[in-house]
């Protein structure tokens, strides 16, 4: 016979980490946030690598950076309106299809969502260390990004806040 452990904490505000660029993970992100946003709670999304592409400005393929590597990257990542789904893509067209699904059913699309996330007021904030990486400028992401932080500002941030990684 096993005892059951019940571990409970006073953490109520969230962070999520969204570290993939594929639309059904940062469809599932968003999801999270708006909601716990619309139960009073302190929400935080932190994008890093593919995540960033999220956050650009730009739509489309675009050879963002300097370097012949950072450009072929972020060309190959595309922006928000190419974000692949992880299964089942059907080479580009599975997003299309799903968000002619999600509206057909007044669910709500990713770029509402993002607006839902930002009016609820969720922090956006964009990790320092892959903008790097990525040659990514400030100027590159949309507006609302509040800020560009390492990850040691992001830990300090979170510390009374559940994280989950998606």
């Amino acid at each position: 016979m096993t005892d059951k452990v019940e571990v409970k904490t006073d953490k109520k505000d969230l962070t999520l980490v969204c570290f993939s660029g594929d639309f059904d993970k940062v469809l599932a992100a968003f999801v999270m946030a708006t909601g716990a946003a619309a139960t009073n709670r302190k929400v935080t999304i932190f994008f890093t690598f593919w995540g960033l592409n999220v956050l650009k400005k730009e739509y489309g393929h675009k050879a963002l950076g300097k370097g012949i590597l950072a450009k072929t990257f972020n060309f190959l990542m595309g922006g928000r309106n190419k974000l692949p789904l992880s299964r089942l893509n059907f080479g580009g067209a599975s997003p299309d299809l799903m968000t002619s699904m999600m509206k057909k059913h007044n669910v709500a699309t990713l770029p509402e969502l993002i607006e839902a996330a930002h009016a609820l007021g969720v922090r956006f904030q964009a990790c320092e260390m892959a903008l790097h990486i990525l040659e990514l400028e400030r100027d590159d992401l949309i507006e609302e990004v509040e800020d560009v932080v390492g990850v040691a500002t992001f830990l300090n941030e979170s510390e009374n806040a559940h994280i989950v990684f998606v």
